[in-house]
């Protein structure tokens, strides 16, 4: 009697099991709805896709948006299967529930954003970030009559660290540094020396050595306060006069970590020269700028998606499209031909042909959002594809910015990465500019 029990149980398990393969795929459609989603008014976006072997299964599910006179739901048929919809014609928020045969199994948190445009760049920039204290880039050793020490070293102060103060004195400037470490020097006793590291704030105790020789004591320490390098600018925001920048964040040249900023400027540069890009050699623009030329804003923010703050500039012309632009979302990038704004030579923006070779979909933010591929013999003649300080250059594809240029392959310089624009408009701040805006009105 047991043993009927146990092979009937194993038997349904069995049928249940096979019955599974079936949902596989319709389970992972579903699964693939997302919770929230953020549109732009007016641009109808994709909310899931269903392959042609499921359709029964999920047309059985039907959103159903109460009182919301304002979100329009539609089905279209594809070669794929089916695709639905959403179209929003009032920023705001609201709540998209799904049923399957009137019972709510899943609700989309829909987030409707203003129909956003910005004017978009092309101009070449310096770029000059000061650090928020000083960045530790390698040890050095102090020849003394002991023997050869690092002092830095022996405290246990690694490369990448932070110094943010010296016996409770603030630090912002490496010109700052060398009095303390004189005077400790000087009375013999230790420095405490507070660095962040990893986001922590850690205390050393590190005593200067003086070299024979030499009448200054040292650290032990190569130090700096400040980077510069040359960028694309890729949009400014009119009203807010907020813009971003580079597409990808700044980090130190030694130790290969991000910047961390504590204030910087934009600066007017020309293009000089441009090292030709190769396989192996991404290349590089040669450009020419300096504190007298024209500071174009502040830098406020060094992040993944690049560098944002605040223009000084009323306007910043690019002659070529100096009108606002509407911006999309990474869902409406389709693969296909598109154009890039950069510089080649002089202060001069001018329009290249580029491919969208293909566009990921993304709901969370990443850097890496498009592979591109340049088309233009003109650029191809003059840079060989990507080259740094390229990077900010943006993309536009049928009148809309939908991106910037962000990494080269280093094995195929024509090719590269771009991130979408909705990621550096969130970091600019031009995002929740315009929600403020939309609730006030």
């Amino acid at each position: 009697m047991r043993g009927d029990v146990v092979r009937k149980c194993i038997g349904i398990g069995c049928l249940l099991f096979l019955l599974s393969l079936g949902f596989q795929t319709a389970l992972k459609e579903w699964i693939a709805i997302p919770t929230s989603i953020t549109v732009f008014e007016g641009e109808e976006t994709t909310l899931y896709q269903t392959s042609r072997e499921n359709e029964g299964l999920m047309e059985a599910s039907i959103p159903v948006m109460s009182d919301q006179p304002h979100i329009a739901f539609s089905l279209k048929e594809n070669s794929a299967g089916t695709e639905a919809t959403i179209t929003a014609s009032k920023a705001g928020e609201t709540e998209l529930s799904m049923e399957v045969s009137g019972f709510p199994v899943k609700h989309v948190d829909v987030n409707v954003l203003p129909n956003i445009k910005v004017i978009p760049g092309g101009q070449s920039i310096g770029v000059k970030l000061n650090t928020e204290g000083v960045l530790v880039v390698g040890h050095h050793l102090v020849q003394t009559k002991d023997g050869d020490q690092s002092p830095g070293e022996d405290a246990e102060i690694l490369v990448g660290d932070m110094i943010t103060s010296i016996d409770g004195h603030p630090i912002q400037r490496m010109s700052q540094v060398a009095e303390y470490v004189q005077a400790a020097g000087e009375e013999g006793r230790p420095l405490s020396i507070t660095i962040k590291r990893d986001q922590q704030d850690l205390t050393k105790e590190l005593t200067p050595l003086k070299s024979n020789g030499e009448h200054s004591y040292r650290m032990g320490l190569y130090i700096r306060d400040s980077a510069a390098g040359v960028g694309t600018m890729t949009f400014y925001d009119p009203v807010s006069k907020k813009y971003g920048a580079l597409g990808h964040v700044i980090s130190d040249v030694d130790t290969k970590k991000p910047i961390v900023v504590h204030d910087g400027q934009i600066i007017r540069s020309s293009v000089t020269a441009i090292e030709k890009g190769s396989n192996g050699d991404p290349g590089e623009k040669l450009a020419n700028f300096s504190q007298q030329r024209d500071i174009l804003g502040s830098i406020e923010k060094n992040s993944p998606f690049g560098i944002f703050g605040t223009l000084a500039k009323e306007s910043l012309k690019n002659n070529i499209h100096d009108e606002q632009m509407p911006v999309t979302l990474s869902s409406h990038v389709k693969e296909g031909p598109a154009k890039i704004l950069t510089v080649v030579n002089g202060e001069d923006v001018e329009e290249f042909d580029i491919e969208i070779v293909s566009s990921v979909p993304q709901k969370q933010p990443a850097t890496k959002g498009m592979v591109i591929k340049v088309t233009d013999p003109r650029l191809l003649e003059e840079t060989g594809g990507i080259v740094q300080g390229m990077s900010g250059s943006p993309i536009i594809q049928d009148g809309k910015l939908i991106g910037a240029v962000t990494h080269v392959f280093v094995n195929d310089p024509t090719s590269g990465y771009g991130c979408h624009i909705g990621w550096m408009l969130e970091e600019a701040g031009v995002i929740d500019h315009n929600q403020e805006k939309a609730k006030a009105s």
